[in-house]
């Protein structure tokens, strides 16, 4: 029997992964399930995260759980960001190592790499530039978990892994009108168009930044893949100080591309504009996923399928009853 901890299981990832090991698990696979919500359990508090590991004694962790936001609660709140996540990386990594645990995997995201980074993205560009300002901090407390892994396998010899997405989405996602990503900002925007039977629709920047989108259940079954890797075969694609793994489906759209999608998945038929006084941000955001492929894995959910199952789920929930304020 393994006994596995998800942390951060009620948020979009941690709950998409927490739904495969519950299918592997009446499937058939002898496997315990722990999680804790944030009412329950303070990931920033020490000692209650030493606590609840001597308690629970977990043979795996999957480290989901992280402070994170849209650009403008990254420039808001940077302190709040670079502390939260350090501090809940910090105790739940050493917590971990202190009750026994071999096995871990974090997961981090593509925000690590340098502003500047050479296209696609790999690894190996991690620390080889400047980093985006508006979420710098974020990104440094994201390094910093990858290095508390590696150094902790350097030194205790366990097998502490990272795992780095590109932009996620899908069910469970934000669809907050002020602070949610893009891709959900503009599913709620296209519905709220079609449905109240505007003309137009105008989209931030010229509509020529590309991006990459990976559905919430590519990356749960990606995260578990890795996971899963026999160590030897882990560690003949990775190297002890640059151990990470980038999760992406290899292809990006540009923004343009993505607003003429949302819209014909929400049945809006009006005008797309584009306003270019508004920024574009980085012209290009793309993971190299070669490292990943050659370990065995590939995503297999189409963008226009994700969306239309994230744009149902949406509908399911009722959020499309919320006005924007």
């Amino acid at each position: 029997m393994v006994k596995i901890y998800v942390a951060g299981h009620r948020g979009m990832v941690g709950g998409a992964i927490q739904r495969r090991l519950e299918t592997r698990k009446a499937a058939g696979e002898d496997l315990t399930l722990v999680s804790c919500t944030s009412a329950e359990l303070d990931l920033t508090d020490q000692a209650a995260v030493c606590a609840f590991f001597e308690a629970e004694k977990p043979d795996q962790v999957i480290l989901a759980a992280a402070k994170v936001g849209g650009i403008v609660a990254n420039n808001t709140y940077p302190a709040q960001f670079i502390y939260e996540n350090l501090m809940i990386e910090c105790n739940v990594i050493h917590a971990a190592y202190e009750a026994g645990v071999t096995k871990l995997l974090q997961l981090g995201s593509s925000c690590i790499y340098p502003k500047m980074a050479p296209q696609p993205m790999a690894e190996d560009a991690l620390l080889t530039g400047v980093l985006e300002p508006t979420n710098e901090p974020y990104a440094i407390a994201k390094i910093a978990g990858i290095k508390l892994c590696e150094s902790y396998n350097r030194q205790y010899g366990v097998d502490y892994r990272s795992v780095m997405p590109t932009n996620l989405y899908g069910p469970g996602d934000n669809f907050h009108p002020e602070n949610s990503h893009v891709l959900p900002a503009l599913i709620r925007r296209f519905h709220e168009a079609a449905r109240d039977g505007a003309e137009e629709v105008t989209i931030w920047g010229s509509g020529t930044p590309r991006r990459e989108f990976l559905h919430v259940d590519d990356m749960a079954e990606a995260s578990l893949f890795v996971m899963d890797l026999d160590t030897e075969v882990y560690q003949r694609e990775t190297e002890p100080m640059l151990s990470h793994i980038n999760v992406g489906c290899g292809a990006d759209v540009s923004i343009l591309e993505l607003a003429q999608l949302v819209a014909r998945v929400t049945g809006f038929e009006g005008r797309i504009a584009t306003d270019p006084s508004k920024p574009d941000g980085t012209q290009r955001k793309l993971m190299d996923v070669s490292r990943l492929e050659r370990l065995g894995w590939r995503a297999a959910i189409g963008l226009e399928e994700g969306i239309r199952e994230t744009y149902q789920w949406f509908l399911n929930q009722g959020l499309d009853n919320q006005r924007s304020k």
